[in-house]
């Protein structure tokens, strides 16, 4: 992406504060893989936990620094998509904001979303995959299926990209190009959610767009799209994620079980070890970590949501993955003692 797209996304309004800095995180050390009572690896990454009145509570790491949400800003994605009258709410919204597993619902939605538009897959530009989820990856392929831009996990919000042009009267076959009026509409929600500049701007796997902002700015604009009143592009987004929770992700995966566990949490998770989390009432958590590693990302926000004020009972199937020697366990997963309020795992210590 050229330099000017930078300065044709950031913003420069009043209201907006500058946009975060680009610099090398100073990450913290966030969990440690314990095996037999001895710190094995360790996980560095950032959390900042919100307080309802949108002050910070904790914070971990750089929260501060620009870094990129991946697929934890498709929340923000899907109201600037309603915001410029993308007329899609339930289960079809919802997909709209997923990271799909691929599964025949997430594709019959997204071919749906399609048939209102009046496009078919032909039109999707995002890059062609097999479906995420492991399980239903290995039958697509038994099957002799070929990779597809329907079974890429980000093909729902493509879909709603497609339709929110169609309805606008804008051109398709570039709609992911930084320059278009759909993805300059949705730069400037991002500013608007995230209170914040944007700092640089690249493209995410699927081939969309990507803004950096700091994880500060995304937990705030997460928990304004939790506090938002009824009926708002906010509101709607948050209630259909949460109600069509495995429209948003899968069948067994961990973010929508978190939502199912804890009433009225709004989750999302992003590639490369990112996970927001808020409440109605505006608390919220965010959590990176920094290599990346998908295993420590759950328990870091658990424990992120318990120093939030969820009740730990709640939250003790997320509190950290088994380690496992000779086929017993060992030891776990676990957030550092600066972060974690979770009780202690039942064996192989904590560190």
């Amino acid at each position: 992406m050229s330099p000017l797209s930078v300065d044709a996304l950031a913003g420069c309004g009043n209201s907006l504060a500058a946009a975060p800095s680009v610099r090398e995180p100073l990450h913290a050390p966030v969990a440690h893989l314990v095996r037999g009572g001895v710190v094995e690896g360790v996980h560095h990454g950032s959390v900042v936990v919100l307080a309802a009145d949108g002050s910070v509570e904790l914070q971990l790491g750089d929260i501060e620094a620009a870094f990129y949400p991946r697929s934890a800003l498709k929340p923000v994605q899907a109201v600037a998509m309603l915001r410029a009258g993308l007329p899609l709410d339930g289960d079809l919204l919802s997909l709209a904001a997923a990271s799909h597993s691929g599964e025949e619902r997430h594709l019959a939605g997204t071919r749906r979303i399609l048939e209102l538009a009046g496009l078919t897959e032909d039109d999707l530009r995002n890059v062609p995959d097999l479906p995420f989820h492991p399980v239903v990856r290995e039958n697509w392929i038994r099957a002799g299926r070929l990779p597809s831009r329907l079974a890429q996990n980000c093909s729902g919000k493509h879909a709603a990209m497609l339709y929110t042009a169609r309805l606008n009267g804008w051109s398709l076959d570039d709609y992911l190009n930084p320059e278009h009026p759909l993805q300059q509409a949705i730069a400037e929600i991002v500013e608007d959610l995230t209170g914040q500049g944007i700092a640089r701007v690249t493209v995410d796997g699927c081939g969309a767009p990507l803004f950096a902002v700091s994880l500060h700015g995304l937990a705030r604009a997460v928990a304004r799209i939790t506090t938002a009143p009824a009926g708002t592009p906010e509101a709607r987004v948050a209630d259909a994620m949460r109600e069509h929770a495995e429209m948003a992700s899968g069948s067994g995966r961990d973010v929508a079980a978190l939502m199912r566990a804890v009433p009225g949490l709004l989750a999302k998770d992003g590639f490369e070890g990112v996970q927001v989390a808020a409440l109605p009432d505006g608390r919220a958590v965010a959590v990176k970590i920094a290599d990346g590693a998908d295993r420590a990302r759950v328990p870091v926000a658990a424990a992120a949501l318990a120093r939030a004020g969820v009740d730990a009972g709640v939250l003790g199937e997320f509190g950290g993955g088994p380690v496992l020697g000779g086929g017993a366990v060992v030891g776990h997963i676990r957030p550092t003692r600066p972060l974690d309020p979770l009780p202690p795992a039942p064996s192989g210590g904590r560190g």
